[in-house]
């Protein structure tokens, strides 16, 4: 077990690129999750799809990849769901956290990033990691301009904010 906290993920997107070391100690299963669909290229070519305003950036839906299907966009997952983990791990700036719905159980493999203090999520979401590198990649991502999507909220991008790709590779000593 110890080595995959000896493992970083590379998330590179269209504005740049940010690194997330994980926390294996709090959330182990939704680490190798993350991990594996990382591994086998599922983040590929998606997109952060909700970007709230100095609270998170969301992205991990596979339908991101296709924009055919934008209504539909946030509702997509790899075909399972994975129990919750909740923590103590506190929602900051940075933190990596599963996306959900309301039932607990229900994240597969969207994520958000924290933009700012989100403390009122803590032991509602999984986090499980958080930026070592990239916050003005973050930063910059979460002041894309935004309009309201279907559900009225002010958080589709106006442009698109792409995942390239996300590489877990060993972190630097």
């Amino acid at each position: 077990m110890s080595t995959q906290s000896n493992e970083v993920a590379v998330i590179k997107t269209t504005a740049g690129e940010m690194v997330l070391e994980f926390w294996p100690d709090v959330a182990p299963k939704t680490v190798e999750n993350f991990k594996t669909l990382a591994q086998k290229g599922f983040y590929d070519g998606t997109a952060f799809h909700r970007i709230v305003k100095g609270f998170m950036i969301q992205g991990g839906d596979p339908l991101t990849k296709n924009p055919a299907m934008e209504d539909d966009w946030g509702t997509g997952d790899p075909g399972y769901k994975i129990k919750a983990e909740f923590n103590d791990r506190s929602h900051q700036r940075g933190v990596i956290s599963m996306a959900r719905s309301q039932h607990p159980d229900s994240a597969g493999s969207q994520f958000f990033i924290c933009l700012g203090n989100a403390s009122f999520l803590d032991n509602n979401y999984t986090a499980f990691g958080q930026l070592t590198g990239g916050d003005d990649v973050l930063g910059k991502i979460g002041d894309t301009p935004v309009e309201a999507g279907n559900s009225g909220e002010k958080s589709k991008p106006l442009t698109r904010v792409g995942v390239e790709s996300i590489r877990i590779v060993p972190k630097e000593k």
